[in-house]
């Protein structure tokens, strides 16, 4: 992982306030030799020490722990993992010295890369679609059948020189029928064409999206605030939640909700089982949804009706297509939900009774395990913070389908993630709980905590459908959690040793790994090997 600048910010400061490295480090409980390693940075530095620097320096830990500077930092190390550029690629570890110093040239070469990677993929989906698609070839079959049909009847007419009326007309017919239907051939592949067919789905709208949240420190006061006044509406107990929620769309907004053993009639194809017919207010659920999904979906169309206009006004000049601002308003209504149905205060609370038990959390607030460890992520209200959580859901594919990176840890925005991540590694065991901690190049150690969840089938045809949800935390907030008893947390204990992605790890004779690293320089000061994992 690239490093950040957060060394040389300390090291600036303390001169500014006159201190010395021996002053500084006595008053943080360091030796004046780790302090020294820091500000030049050859060690890492995050949690509770950032934090005790901080206090001595006077300042906010934001200010050397900039999240929107390390997101710029990933970016940059990811466009120089592209292959495109894998003979010339740069030091991934220049990439922060470029952040910090021409922060606009490396914004714009991180949007260029998205760019290329959309044209990519556009130009992938239509090579796929020239090479793959059976009507394709069953049409150019066909015209080329019909062109044969139409020369070789105008042949005969040439060869045979004067012919009779009958076999002339006959001949004709011959043509203008084969005309016709190269005709209606050369329509449709016309059609086929089409860019609205062939276009593929842009990548960067919903980059756009997740920097906004990050932006935010994927927390929404304004939100919190909603969701309380829209809890206080709906009225009643948690246990009662579900069905006050369907009194409340009925009696505010005059919606009716049903709840039906299929789709309504001609109604797009929805993941959820839920479908919302906004002209005739009418709120459709599949019966077999189990009641997280349903309570869920309630309070997000309730969050949007009735916080729609919050949710508006914090979308700002960012998210810049109106694609993006869709999966904002998406994301934004999801959020709202969450807090509907897992209160901030309560949820804080009992988080913290219970030293993070999912579980427990998940019987508590009658949630789903994707809800709890998602809404553990929101956890970032100033004075009230819970633990910092990563978040990462990932697919049997190895496809990374939400994420919301850790400083420190940062998540890859295009392709898998290291395969040893214990995010892959439950799938082996769904429903089982694994918890792994890791240790990365830098010496930055993690506790992640995945299970591989089954969501709800719609109906017996359609195949089961597992993810894979993944919480991470700094290994010295570790301790907090329930997951970390009889874990050996200190810096000596056995990790398993990982890396970000292939392309950016420099651990060497790794049996895992599937690209090679590119940037070779180091590699070999780094001993541990993953293989023997």
């Amino acid at each position: 992982m690239p490093r950040t600048l957060v060394g040389p910010k300390i090291r600036d400061r303390r001169k500014a306030l006159g201190l010395t490295q021996a002053g500084l480090a006595h008053s943080i409980g360091i030796s004046a030799s780790y302090l020294n390693l820091i500000e030049s940075s050859r060690r890492p530095i995050a949690g509770a020490l950032l934090k005790r620097v901080a206090d001595a320096l006077s300042v906010p830990v934001d200010d050397f722990d900039r999240a929107a500077e390390r997101r710029l930092i990933d970016d940059l190390g990811e466009a120089a993992a592209d292959p495109a550029i894998a003979s010339r690629a740069p030091d991934p570890a220049s990439a922060a010295d470029l952040a910090a110093g021409h922060p606009e040239w490396a914004q714009a070469l991180v949007s260029l890369h998205r760019s290329l990677r959309d044209s990519r993929q556009a130009a992938a989906a239509l090579s796929d679609r020239l090479n793959q698609d059976p009507f394709l070839g069953d049409a150019v079959h066909r015209l080329l059948t019909r062109v044969t049909a139409i020369r070789s009847a105008c042949e005969i007419m040439a060869d045979q020189g004067e012919l009779d009326a009958a076999q002339r007309s006959r001949f004709l017919a011959i043509i203008g029928d084969d005309s016709r239907r190269l005709a209606e051939v050369a329509s449709a592949l016309a059609d086929f064409f089409e860019p609205s067919r062939v276009s593929a789905r842009s990548l960067t709208p919903m980059d756009d999206v997740d920097d906004f949240i990050a932006e935010h420190d994927s927390h929404f006061p304004a939100l919190e605030d909603a969701a309380l006044a829209l809890r206080a509406a709906v009225g009643g107990p948690d246990s009662d939640i579900e069905r006050r929620l369907v009194r409340y769309l009925q009696r505010m907004h005059g919606v009716q909700v049903v709840f039906a053993a299929e789709p309504p009639a001609n109604a797009a194809h929805a993941r959820h089982g839920t479908w919302f017919d906004a002209h005739a207010r009418r709120c459709t659920l599949l019966e077999v949804l189990p009641g997280t999904t349903r309570r869920f979906e309630l309070a997000r169309l309730a969050a949007q009706l009735a916080s729609g206009e919050a949710i508006d006004a914090l979308l700002d000049a960012s998210l810049q297509t109106d694609a993006a601002r869709r999966g904002a308003r998406r994301a934004l209504g999801a959020y709202t939900a969450a807090a509907v149905l897992m209160p901030y205060d309560a949820f804080l609370a009992a988080a913290r009774r219970t030293r993070y038990d999912i579980d427990h959390l998940c019987r508590r607030f009658d949630a789903s395990f994707e809800q709890v460890c998602h809404r553990l992520v929101t956890l970032r209200r100033p004075g009230a913070q819970g633990v910092r959580f990563g978040f990462m859901r990932a697919d049997p594919a190895g496809h990374m389908t939400k994420r919301f990176p850790l400083p420190g840890m940062p998540l890859p925005r295009y392709g898998n993630a290291c395969p040893l991540w214990a995010v892959y590694k439950a799938f082996q065991t769904p429903g089982v709980l694994e918890r792994q901690l890791v240790e990365f190049p830098n010496a930055q150690r993690f506790l992640l905590l995945a299970r591989a969840v089954e969501k709800p089938r719609l109906t017996w045809q359609v195949p089961r459908r597992f993810v894979s949800v993944m919480l991470s935390c700094d290994a010295l907030q570790a301790d907090q959690m329930v997951y970390a008893d009889g874990l050996n947390l200190s810096s000596a204990a056995p990790a398993v040793p990982v890396g970000q992605t292939c392309r950016l790890c420099l651990r060497p004779g790794c049996d895992w790994r599937e690209e090679e690293p590119i940037i070779h320089a180091g590699i070999d000061s780094i001993s541990t090997d993953a293989g023997s994992a």
